[in-house]
């Protein structure tokens, strides 16, 4: 499993909406090198997910299908934000 890089995965984080912004930014300057390679892999595979789906998924109004990415969400929406 080849991981992207730091800055593509900063580029990945800036979205059309400013909630999702908002909580990928922070995140993944404070936490994602801190993260296990698998767990690295999942929030990539968020990222491609598309913003309707994410924002429903973030402010709980859907719950996303696939269990790790679920957990993903979760450790995401309690990181500390600055």
């Amino acid at each position: 499993m080849e991981l992207m890089n730091i800055a593509r995965v900063r580029w990945a984080c800036r979205r059309g909406m400013l909630e999702l912004d908002v909580l990928f930014q922070p995140f993944v300057e404070q936490h994602y090198q801190a993260l296990a390679d698998k767990d690295k892999q999942t929030f990539i595979d968020l990222l491609a997910c598309e913003d309707p789906e994410l924002f429903a998924w973030f402010m709980g109004h859907e719950v996303c299908p696939d269990a790790a990415m679920a957990d993903m969400i979760v450790t995401v929406r309690g990181s500390p934000q600055p």
